[in-house]
């Protein structure tokens, strides 16, 4: 497989990063997308000289695309994904892969049967300064595993909940500030610690146990149904344990934080900056390292505005994808893989409507 029609399923904010990431690859072409909104879906086509269809499955039959991908509200993934893999077509579906653990494995399962291919969209895996964290817990160079803090602590308007909008919502949201918006840094955490596990199973998530508390505290209850404010504490299957903080309601919004640390080594990374990266044994490119991603950050990675981000990631997740098809592999990030954030943040939600540690199986 050398060339990819794609079709964007869901013409929302974030099809325009993935249409542009197509229009990169040489070997992929965008062919189509849906959406019922005929002016939002007509702007589309145009602007990116493809076709736009009002009904999803008309588009699969007509344009006989061999991926597509998946950007509807969140808890809308399951039913096209579904329609996708009875036509054997292949998908990348953005985050979260969908809103409930039961959901999301009725997803895997209908591509495991159908033999064809699912994968997830987080971009933050391929951001450089991320990969070269992973690549040192990959390495042992943290020692014994201590701590791994994952703070998103954004802001969004009342306009953003407003009426008409699926933002909010249980039904199509599925929570709130921690499965919209900090479910990158949540699924950062567990990668990176995974990597850490050296006898933990493929499939295994790497969070044991999390106990969490949810609030409602800067957005009208009536309207918004989900939470705005969320902190939890997570223990790690190595023993390590966590924190992680999910705001929307946090004015006027500021730059995500990630902490890891250990025996041998921390790291600090704030967005895109590293404001520490040291290991006991020093490496010959750690000052390299730290120099180059001392000062990166230039954008404000969504805190205050949800497009405030660069699409680069979302081209090299895409790319990564239609490598591994082309190579007959499992993508980086499977469908089971994508499941383990949604894991822990429902085990989160569970803890904060009863008020007990729950267990991930």
């Amino acid at each position: 497989m050398s060339d990819f029609r794609i079709v964007i399923i869901g013409i929302g904010a974030v099809a325009e990063a993935i249409a542009q990431s197509i229009a990169d690859i040489p070997n992929a072409t965008l062919v189509a997308g849906s959406c019922r909104t005929r002016a939002k879906g007509e702007t589309f086509a145009a602007r990116y000289h493809c076709r736009w269809y009002e009904n999803t499955d008309e588009m699969l039959d007509r344009e006989k695309p061999n991926v597509a991908v998946i950007a509807t509200p969140s808890g809308a993934h399951l039913e096209p994904a579904l329609s996708c893999a009875k036509r054997k077509i292949h998908v990348l579906c953005e985050k979260p892969i969908e809103i409930t653990v039961a959901r999301a494995r009725q997803m895997i399962e209908a591509f495991r049967r159908e033999a064809v291919t699912l994968g997830g969209i987080f971009p933050q895996r391929f951001n450089p300064v991320v990969r070269s964290i992973y690549d040192a817990a990959k390495q042992g160079r943290f020692g014994n595993l201590a701590l791994v803090n994952a703070t998103v602590p954004w802001w969004r308007d009342d306009a953003y909940y407003g009426p008409g909008r699926w933002q909010g919502s249980l039904a199509l949201d599925g929570g709130g500030a921690l499965i919209n918006q900090a479910i990158h840094y949540v699924d950062l955490a567990q990668w990176i610690a995974g990597a850490t596990m050296n006898d933990l199973a493929p499939s295994a998530n790497p969070v044991e146990e999390v106990f969490a508390y949810t609030a409602k505290r800067s957005h009208d209850p009536k309207q918004v149904e989900v939470e705005d404010t969320a902190v939890a504490v997570l223990r790690f299957r190595n023993g390590a344990v966590g924190q992680l903080l999910a705001a929307t309601s946090m004015y006027p919004g500021s730059l995500r934080w990630l902490q890891i640390g250990g025996r041998d080594g921390s790291v600090e990374l704030h967005e895109d900056q590293l404001i520490t990266y040291r290991f006991r044994s020093e490496h010959p490119d750690d000052e390299k390292l730290r120099r180059r991603f001392a000062n990166a950050t230039k954008h404000t990675g969504g805190s205050s505005n949800p497009m405030a981000f660069d699409y680069t990631n979302h081209r090299h997740n895409l790319a990564s994808f239609l490598h591994a098809l082309e190579q007959n592999q499992a993508p980086t990030i499977s469908g089971e893989e994508a499941l383990k954030a949604i894991q822990i943040i429902e085990a989160c939600y569970t803890s904060a409507r009863t008020g007990q540690a729950v267990q991930i199986p």
